[in-house]
């Protein structure tokens, strides 16, 4: 598995990959600045009612929990990301791993994004609950890196797999290989703890998870589930 997340981050720092990179980073750095926005703002309308020392003190707890916040933000907001640029860059993995291949097939753009959005709330709602158990001694980075392995492990790997497999069989393929799955997800997830290179992570997760499955199911009409093209 480090063999394939290795491969994943040469292959995303190559020129090839450098248009999508700075797009990608682009667009990640404007949704997590209009998400900071929004969620300074609401927090400043809370606190509006407060005076003197109580009202300083609470915007200094805010300011902090905003940045705490922005951290669990950054996987969901990425996922998102991931929906824009994948089918591009699982084509330039693909053909790095098997030029003489015919490749997956791209999702609908419609699909993709829907998927994306589902992707991006699923992961919202995951991060909320790592958020709670943050205040938990001893459980909080474990929880964060279990959920995040769980949540970034199973979408990407699925998204990959679907541009071989219908929907359904990329799950079975998922769940059939779900040890991989979540080893390469907790990759992704202590990639997403870096902080400036966690903007890269719906590259990187890509490049990883198309790695995998192409080892997992190296010709594509063999293998669980390739029933589905």
């Amino acid at each position: 598995m480090f063999a394939l997340a290795a491969d994943a981050l040469r292959q995303i720092l190559q020129s090839s990959c450098r248009a999508i990179l700075y797009k990608s980073l682009a667009l990640t750095l404007a949704m997590l600045a209009l998400a900071w926005i929004i969620v300074e703002r609401l927090v400043a309308g809370v606190l509006a009612p407060a005076q003197g020392w109580v009202a300083a003190a609470l915007s200094i707890l805010a300011g902090l929990g905003l940045f705490v916040g922005m951290i669990f933000l950054v996987a969901p907001i990425t996922s998102l990301v991931a929906g824009f640029f994948l089918d591009d860059l699982a084509a330039l993995v693909e053909a790095e791993i098997d030029p003489n291949g015919s490749g997956g097939r791209g999702l609908p753009a419609g699909q993709a994004m829907l998927l994306a959005i589902r992707f991006f709330g699923f992961s919202l709602a995951m991060n909320i609950v790592a958020l709670v158990l943050l205040l938990v001694p001893g459980v909080n980075l474990v929880a964060f890196l279990a959920v995040n392995a769980y949540v970034l492990g199973r979408e990407y790997f699925e998204l990959a797999a679907m541009r071989y497999h219908s929907v359904e069989a990329a799950r079975a393929l998922r769940q059939a290989h779900a040890l991989e799955v979540f080893v390469a997800g907790l990759l992704i997830a202590a990639f997403v703890v870096i902080p400036v290179v966690n903007l890269a992570t719906p590259l990187f997760a890509t490049a990883l998870m198309v790695r995998l499955r192409h080892k997992i199911d190296r010709t594509p009409m063999e293998g669980p589930g390739s029933g589905g093209q």
